[in-house]
């Protein structure tokens, strides 16, 4: 009896297990069984420890699906990318209106003219003067200024055929009733300038919406050039005319002050040319010395005849001592006697002479440098020193050039799509650190 109550009750405990792995959801029955598994092969290990290692496959993923956040990505995409680029190309080729291009060339040719300073070895130059900007940088400037806008919108009124496609074509377009300084600001939009310092080229460009536009303002810079240059060539006509009156009268003034100077000192002197009056003293120096020589001469011949007590003999000596001595008072006269009534000697003299005479021939040579500068600047003003020589004559387009719209379109592709880019990798970035 007891062993069918043990029996009993080990079914009663079987049925138990078995609704219990029945009642057990799929999770917790694979559990359940990877145990009992491991239960039986611990209770058979005994029997057989030699058997391989059971090898568990795990359950195949299931397939990927769309999230939120992908949703979200596309969608920026659509409105950062895509809706604009389709905006962009549709304004381009729909709403832009075709620009024609119209290009001229120039430059500023310039004679030069020497001023009374470079004649005299430039003097300007050593003491710093000189220099500025080029007459082809103040054209440079003048081509983006306000003033040859204001002239050219004199001929042709910019605002009427540059504001004509408003607000049509609003990116390419001025409103009609835009101000001058928006003018100016269009101005540069629309005339393109390439400027070349090194060899003083400068190429215009200018757009227009039809082509004759575009040719008659480029005209009208090239007309406003010229007259440009040509007020700094009157401007410097007239400046190079009032420079060399300006050197000639101070060439003028000062040769009259070195003239002045040197005549009053020969009436302090009393000598009207001290080099003059030094060879009159030199020749009396020179008979002296021919005396002597005579004299020594005659004596020695004297000696062969009679002895030295001789009259003769003794008279000969004394004209010899005279002479000699005379002599060596005409060279103290030349060192340290006063030769003139202000009581200055042949030294200073001669130094003060030639320090007039040296200040009397740089003022003549300068007198004459500013007479030859004046006589070249009214040549000059003859003529035109410079010119606008033009090698490009403004061309008439045949075809629209602008605006660009396979490369704008490009640019604008790849523009929205780099911001599109960094956008995702940040909002990734940022999330990955969450």
């Amino acid at each position: 009896m007891d062993r069918t109550q043990d029996s009993a009750g080990t079914a009663r405990r079987t049925d138990s297990d078995t609704e219990t792995r029945e009642s057990g959801d799929s999770a917790q029955g694979k559990t359940t069984r990877r145990r009992r598994t491991k239960a039986q092969d611990g209770a058979g290990g005994d029997a057989d420890k030699g058997a391989p290692p059971t090898v568990e496959v795990r359950p195949v993923a299931s397939p990927a699906r769309m999230q939120r956040r992908h949703w979200g990505l596309i969608l920026s995409f659509v409105l950062v990318v895509v809706a604009p680029f389709a905006a962009t190309v549709v304004y381009l080729w729909s709403f832009a209106e075709d620009q024609y291009a119209s290009t001229t060339g120039f430059t500023v040719r310039q004679e030069e003219t020497e001023s009374a300073s470079d004649l005299l070895g430039g003097l300007a130059d050593f003491m710093g003067g000189g220099g500025g900007s080029t007459d082809t940088d103040v054209l440079y400037e003048f081509i983006q200024s306000q003033e040859i806008v204001e002239r050219v919108n004199a001929e042709v009124d910019l605002a009427a055929h540059y504001g004509q496609n408003w607000p049509r074509d609003p990116a390419f377009a001025i409103w009609p009733d835009a101000a001058i300084e928006d003018l100016v600001w269009y101005w540069r939009r629309m005339v393109r300038i390439s400027y070349d310092r090194n060899s003083g080229l400068i190429d215009v460009q200018v757009r227009a919406f039809d082509p004759e536009t575009s040719q008659r303002i480029a005209r009208l810079v090239v007309d406003e050039s010229q007259e440009m240059i040509n007020n700094l060539n009157e401007a410097a006509r007239e400046e190079s005319m009032a420079q060399a009156e300006r050197d000639l009268s101070e060439s003028q003034d000062r040769l009259r002050g070195t003239r002045q100077e040197l005549t009053e000192f020969r009436v302090r002197t009393q000598i009207i040319d001290p080099e003059a009056d030094m060879q009159a003293r030199m020749g009396v120096l020179d008979n002296l010395q021919q005396q002597l020589a005579e004299a020594l001469i005659d004596y020695d011949l004297l000696l062969q005849s009679t002895d030295e007590d001789d009259p003769r003999s003794r008279q000969a000596r004394r004209r010899i001592e005279v002479i000699r001595e005379r002599s060596r008072q005409e060279r103290e006269n030349f060192v340290a006697g006063d030769v003139t009534v202000a009581g200055t000697d042949y030294p200073t003299l001669l130094s003060d002479y030639e320090s007039l005479r040296t200040d009397r021939e740089f003022a003549e040579e300068a007198y004459r440098a500013a007479l030859t500068a004046l006589d070249s600047a009214r040549s000059n003003a003859e003529r035109q020193s410079r010119y606008l020589a033009t090698h490009i004559r403004p061309t008439l387009a045949q075809s629209a050039g602008y605006p660009q719209r396979p490369m704008l379109t490009g640019l604008a592709a790849l523009f929205l799509l780099m911001v599109w880019s960094i956008g995702a990798l940040v909002y990734y970035s940022l999330r990955d650190r969450e």
